[in-house]
C-alpha cells in the first residue's frame, strides 16, 4: 500500500500530505466514506464541530480495526464556541463525540476580526497544547495580520493555517508567510470546488500526464508543499484521488498552473466574515 509522505510541523510532529477531508458529508454517510478512505491507505482525517460529522468519523475510526496512533486526526473550533472558557468546553465536547481521548490537530476555525476573540481562544488552545490533549494546534482561515496578533500575544506560534488554496486561489504571500514562520500550509477547497476540473490547461496535462484532472491539481498541490485534503464521498474517487505520488509535473507545469490564479475565493472572505 502506497505511503502519504508527511510535512514535520514547527513542533516535531508529522502530519500526512494528504488526507479526507469531510465537509458537508452528512454523519450518516461519513463512515463509510472515511472506512472506504482508510482501506485505501489514507491516514488523516480532516473534521470539525461545525460540519456535524465527528460521532461518525469516530465510528469509522473504532470500525478501521487501525490502533489509533495510526490515523491523523483534525478537528476544528466552531465559530459559536470562541473564547477561553468556551473553547475548553467546546474540545471535550469534540473528544466526547469523537470518541477519542486526545486529537493529533485542533484547529480555531475562522479568526471572525469583528469578534475579537481569537486571541483568548488561541491562549485556550494552547493549554489544550500543553496538556497534551491536542498534539498540534493551529489556525483556519487566518490572514497575515490575524497570525501576527497570535503570535505577538500567545506563547507559541500555530503550527497550521488551513486556508482556501487552489490555482485560482494561489495565496502566494500567505504562503510565505507562513513558510517563514515555520507554519505549514494546508489547503481547502483544493479543487476549487470543482470549478478547475474542466480548465482547458488542466485537461491538457490530464491527457499529457494519462491522469485525472483531479490528480492533476492535487499534484500541483503536493509539489508547493501544501498540506491537502480534498473531499469525497465516492470509493473511486477517494482512491483515485490518494493516487498523486507516483508521477511529478515539471516546474514549467506547476508554473503554469500557478499562472491561473484570480485571487478568486469561492468561499469567504476571512477580513470580513462574522461567522454567520
Amino acid at each position: 500500500m502506497m505511503t502519504v509522505p508527511g510535512i514535520t510541523l514547527n513542533n516535531g510532529l508529522r502530519i500526512p500530505q494528504l488526507g479526507l477531508g469531510v465537509w458537508q458529508v452528512p454523519d450518516d454517510a461519513v463512515v463509510e466514506a472515511v472506512q472506504h478512505a482508510l482501506a485505501a491507505g489514507y491516514r488523516s482525517i480532516d473534521t470539525a464541530a461545525a460540519y456535524g460529522n465527528e460521532e461518525g468519523v469516530g465510528e469509522a475510526l473504532r470500525r478501521s480495526g487501525l490502533q489509533r496512533e495510526e490515523v491523523f486526526v483534525t478537528t476544528k473550533l466552531a465559530n459559536s464556541d470562541q473564547g477561553y472558557d468556551a473553547a475548553l468546553r467546546a474540545f471535550d465536547a469534540s473528544l466526547e463525540r469523537l470518541g477519542l481521548d486526545m486529537v493529533d490537530l485542533y484547529l480555531i476555525h475562522w479568526p471572525l476580526p469583528q469578534r475579537d476573540l481569537y486571541v483568548p481562544t488561541w491562549k485556550a488552545l494552547e493549554r489544550l497544547y500543553a496538556e497534551g490533549r491536542a498534539r498540534a494546534i493551529g489556525v483556519c482561515n487566518f490572514q497575515r495580520p490575524h497570525l501576527e496578533r497570535v503570535m505577538e500575544e500567545g506563547g507559541i506560534a500555530p503550527m497550521i493555517n488551513q486556508i482556501e488554496l487552489h490555482p485560482l486561489l494561489t495565496q502566494e504571500e500567505l504562503r510565505t508567510f507562513d513558510s517563514e514562520h515555520n507554519i505549514a500550509t494546508e489547503a481547502w477547497s483544493p479543487l476549487g470546488q470543482g470549478a478547475l476540473l474542466g480548465h482547458p490547461l488542466i485537461l491538457e496535462l490530464a491527457r499529457e500526464h494519462e491522469r485525472t484532472p483531479a490528480q492533476i491539481l492535487l499534484r500541483w498541490h503536493i509539489q508547493l508543499g501544501n498540506v491537502v485534503i480534498p473531499k469525497s464521498v465516492t470509493p473511486e474517487r477517494i482512491r483515485s484521488n490518494f493516487e498523486v505520488f507516483d508521477f511529478k509535473l515539471s516546474e514549467e507545469e506547476v508554473d503554469r498552473i500557478s499562472a491561473l490564479n484570480e485571487d478568486h475565493r469561492f468561499g469567504p472572505n476571512p477580513d470580513s466574515f462574522d461567522g454567520d
